[in-house]
């Protein structure tokens, strides 16, 4: 560790007493933007571009922390994975800086979030022509004297057909093809065979899975990216044929979901997916959709933890507390 007062004669004020000597929650640095190397289980590596934010509490007889020291952190962490023989993942990035700052800041608690873009090419759903969609990747920590917890993140854009919006409008087609002469039947097969119009919204999906310490479990960015596009009405494509965009459409106004529906689908997929995973592994699940015949957004989330929700599905009880990210990581060792 670095000597408190790295300039002869000069006192370190960070160090001195406060006015108010009471401790702060969070003390750090946000908006760190680096280029940083991430590997995956295929043995995939690439650059990305990354923000950071880094924080630690500080105690009611400490000023102030030392900026400094997170930057210089930083910068070691990230030149190892630069540098090195191979590269870290996200969240393994996110723990080693996290317990890097706890140590050289002398702070009970550091946390490190690092929020990654990154692009897969994956083909259009009729014509086939390849396109490069552009995902988010977070990789979070929070070390204490107790231990590490880490959160592994993604955010997808996709579409959502409005069910409302739907059931009236094929509720005033009905109307108008009884007084046009068709039956009860034929109207059922024309609804059938053909989508009814709906407004729709682009949606915006994020998907954080937290795996308490000593797990092995690896859980890949491509995999949560795959649950959160599945959770909307229909996934979303840079580029498209006309082919494409009539699939797209088609598919999103058979699969008419809410925002909250979006929410639950998240959650059934990793319900599905991870089913290995045990109770104390933390969820959130969040979705925004952007509307378009209203002027604002709507949102829906559920967190908690993985038992809770196998809880809540098998018995039907509404949990009335939700364990929160904060609580999860906070709970490290205990």
């Amino acid at each position: 560790m670095e000597p408190a007062n790295t300039t002869i004669g000069l006192p370190d004020v960070q160090a001195s007493l406060p006015t108010l000597q009471v401790s702060l929650s969070r003390v750090g640095v946000t908006g760190v933007e680096k280029v940083i190397r991430i590997s995956d289980a295929r043995g995939d590596e690439q650059l990305f571009s990354a923000r950071l934010a880094c924080f630690v509490d500080l105690g009611p007889q400490q000023k102030g922390a030392h900026m400094s020291r997170f930057e210089e952190v930083v910068n070691e962490a990230i030149g190892e994975v630069i540098l090195g023989t191979s590269a870290f993942r996200a969240e393994t990035l996110a723990e080693r800086i996290a317990e890097i700052v706890r140590e050289r800041q002398d702070a009970l608690r550091a946390e490190v979030t690092i929020e990654a873009r990154y692009p897969e090419e994956k083909p259009a759903p009729v014509s086939g022509i390849a396109t490069q969609e552009i995902f988010t990747l977070f990789g979070s920590a929070v070390a204490s004297e107790r231990g590490t917890r880490r959160l592994v993140g993604v955010a997808a854009q996709g579409m959502t057909a409005c069910p409302c919006a739907q059931g009236l409008v094929a509720a005033s087609a009905r109307e108008r093809l009884l007084a046009d002469g068709f039956d009860e039947e034929q109207i059922g097969r024309i609804l059938e065979h053909v989508p009814v119009a709906t407004h729709n919204q682009r949606g915006i999906g994020t998907l954080h899975i937290g795996v308490p310490e000593g797990s092995d479990v690896v859980l890949e960015a491509h995999q949560l990216v795959a649950i959160v596009e599945e959770s909307m009405s229909s996934e979303i494509y840079e580029l498209m044929k006309r082919s494409d965009e009539g699939a797209v459409v088609e598919r999103a106004h058979r699969r008419p979901r809410f925002v909250e529906d979006c929410v639950r689908e998240m959650i059934r997929g990793v319900l599905d997916g991870y089913g290995a995973l045990g109770p104390d592994t933390f969820v959130s699940a969040r979705q925004e959709n952007l509307e378009t015949i209203h002027q604002h957004n709507v949102v829906a989330e559920r967190f908690g933890l993985l038992g809770e929700l196998r809880h809540e599905i098998a018995t039907g009880e509404h949990l009335r507390h939700h364990v929160s990210r904060r609580e999860w990581l906070d709970a490290a060792g205990a």
